[in-house]
């Protein structure tokens, strides 16, 4: 054998092929999909929440159940415990969906300090859920001048580091102020079809990758770890 080849480092009991079946054809759910949107305000008038309106309007139309989140009297991240109220309601909106879009506004060249607390709040595991895992998520941002991409580049690497499947496209309006009329509504303009491609295709994500989301995050390295802790928990009973 091709010594240049060999793999003596992997545990070969917690190595998995890719598993065709389990990728293309697992059970379908019928359910529809199941969205939560987060801004980064508490403004009246937020230009973040009033994108993530029109985002969720689109949603719907698209088949999607959608839940938003105000973030007004969210405390800040360590500041309260975990059964705080708008803790446990964030935290189950988080749960309970299969796919999230992010909307904050460009403050100093960066996402709100809003907008940061909630993704704070969300842990990587509550007990034996993972409760952002394999899901999927869309990013935008909204900007007071000319048009910015650093809110959403910060919250991709948010999403990445959240085990978020985050969606290619992305949205950033500029002068957001000067794209929604007197009701509220966003006027038609490339920065309105801009979210309808990315609600289209995080849709699209989302119906591709739910019912497999569990598979595609099964690690090599925690299967390994889970291994050995089962070995200890064995040989603890028989002493």
């Amino acid at each position: 054998m091709d010594e240049s080849r060999t793999t003596p480092n992997i545990d070969e009991a917690c190595f998995r092929m890719a598993d065709t079946e389990k990728l293309f054809s697992p059970p379908r759910s019928l359910h529809a999909p199941r969205i939560l949107l987060l801004h980064g305000s508490v403004r009246k008038r937020s230009f973040s929440r009033l994108a993530n309106e029109e985002a969720a309007r689109i949603l719907q139309k698209l088949g999607a159940e959608t839940r938003a989140f105000d973030p007004s009297g969210l405390p800040l991240p360590d500041d309260a415990e975990a059964d705080h109220p708008k803790v446990r309601e964030l935290r189950d909106l988080v749960t309970w969906c299969e796919g999230m879009v992010w909307c904050s506004p460009e403050r100093h060249g960066a996402m709100t300090g809003i907008m940061k607390a909630q993704i704070d709040w969300i842990p990587l595991s509550l007990g034996a859920v993972r409760p952002t895992q394999g899901k999927t998520l869309a990013v935008m941002q909204v900007s007071g001048g000319s048009q910015s991409f650093n809110a959403v580049n910060q919250l991709r690497v948010l999403g990445r580091w959240m085990r978020l499947i985050t969606i290619p496209n992305q949205s950033s309006v500029a002068k957001a102020f000067m794209e929604f009329d007197e009701n509220d509504r966003m006027k038609p303009s490339p920065y309105y079809d801009r979210i309808v491609d990315v609600m289209e295709e995080l849709m699209k994500f989302t119906l591709l990758t739910r019912d497999c989301a569990d598979y595609l995050v099964d690690r090599y390295s925690e299967r390994k770890e889970s291994a050995v802790e089962l070995s200890k928990r064995v040989n603890q009973r028989s002493i």
